[in-house]
């Protein structure tokens, strides 16, 4: 075996060494790259979820099948704070109004996640069990505005006054990844609805 030959083998071995080097950066980037989207994929999901079934009541609040229901002096909002809202809307469409609360919870009670500041956000029917889910929650606030657009304070002592609501909602996926400045962080995702009316709160 001549000196060229051997220069040829060392030569093919290294030139396949730094194509297997390649190899491997380029999966270990696709798989990055796939559980990244991943992450942002769920927290998305996560945050329609709990946007579309919140903004649903919330449109619906104080509407009723039998619409002497639906009309002053009946209340369409009970009560209404910064992290909580209680109100009545006939929610099966049978001339009969349910109760609905939304509040948030501690954080003390999701101690088997490593965010820190992800809650439970609960959803109550006419006082049953309260419903909720771990979707990572990290901010749930309601602002109330009156018939001419003024803030009102919280807790809204008169909920007669309020005619629309701001959400604003916070999502955290509750477990962190690595960034690429090599620390961690919560991937998020956030989402406002200005100025939310419900028809029905203009007939009070």
């Amino acid at each position: 075996m001549g000196y060229t030959t051997i220069l040829d083998i060392l030569g093919s071995i290294i030139i396949g060494g730094l194509l297997m080097l390649i190899l491997f950066r380029l999966t270990d980037g696709a798989a990055e790259n796939t559980y990244n989207y991943s992450q942002d994929l769920i927290v998305q999901e996560n945050l329609t979820t709990v946007v579309e079934i919140l903004e649903s009541d919330l449109r619906q609040a104080g509407y009723c099948k039998n619409w002497t229901k639906s009309r002053a002096p009946n209340p369409a909002i009970l009560a209404a704070d910064t992290s909580s809202i209680k109100f009545l809307v006939d929610l099966q469409n049978t001339g009969t109004m349910d109760t609905v609360k939304y509040y948030l919870g501690p954080t003390s009670e999701l101690t088997n996640t490593t965010n820190p500041n992800d809650r439970l956000l609960y959803r109550v029917i006419n006082g049953e069990t309260p419903r909720s889910a771990n979707l990572g929650i990290t901010e749930f606030n309601l602002d109330y505005f009156d018939t001419f657009g003024n803030k009102l304070t919280c807790p809204v002592s008169t909920p007669d006054m309020i005619k629309s609501v701001q959400v604003s909602v916070k999502v955290e996926d509750p477990e962190p990844r690595i960034n690429q400045y090599g620390k961690l962080e919560y991937v998020d995702a956030f989402w406002r609805q200005f100025r939310l009316e419900a028809r029905n709160l203009n007939n009070r």
